[in-house]
């Protein structure tokens, strides 16, 4: 048996057990922090409709596409595989639909092959930007984000960049 299976199941007991020894009605406050919760999801569905919407109208109107072919002589300066170049558009926007060009990529390069293996570091070094604002700013009735959208995106292009020069740094160019 994995040590590692038990590490959730041993933290969920000991929490429990703490509270029994605390005298903490357990059920009760289970019950408050799932009506708080719901009124959490409740308060932030506007924002994520409108995001969902957003993300659908552009993968919709081939303004991606578009992007794609336009951003193609910035990824030969910058030595970023062209093949991810829709991927770091959509990550920023979307983890759903960045994951299905993720798989794309994948299916069609394989994960050990540069084009793979960059696409690989980028989805884990980056952030699903739009969304993250939307559903933390929306859970605190927030409509101004001042610095965070400019400093998250910024922080997104780094990754992209890096994952280009990370994996040829540690794999070679492979292309």
């Amino acid at each position: 048996m994995n040590i590692g299976s038990l590490i959730i199941p041993a933290v969920m007991a000991a929490i429990l057990l703490y509270g029994l020894a605390q005298r903490v009605d357990i059920f009760d406050c289970f019950i408050e922090g799932a009506r708080e919760g719901l009124g959490t999801a409740v308060s932030i569905l506007p924002s994520l409709i409108a995001l969902m919407t957003c993300v659908g109208i552009f993968k919709a109107s081939g303004v991606l596409d578009v992007l794609t072919h336009a951003l193609s002589p910035v990824a030969d300066v910058l030595h970023m595989p062209k093949e991810i170049i829709p991927l770091a558009i959509l990550r920023p926007i979307s983890g759903s639909g960045a994951m299905v060009i993720f798989n794309n990529i994948l299916q069609q390069y394989g994960p050990d092959s540069y084009i793979g293996r960059v696409a690989s570091v980028l989805e884990g070094s980056s952030e699903t930007t739009f969304y993250t604002i939307a559903v933390y700013y929306g859970a605190i009735k927030l409509s101004r984000t001042r610095h965070t959208l400019a400093a998250s995106l910024t922080a997104d292009l780094t990754g992209f960049v890096m994952s280009a020069l990370m994996v040829t740094l540690f794999f070679g160019a492979g292309r």
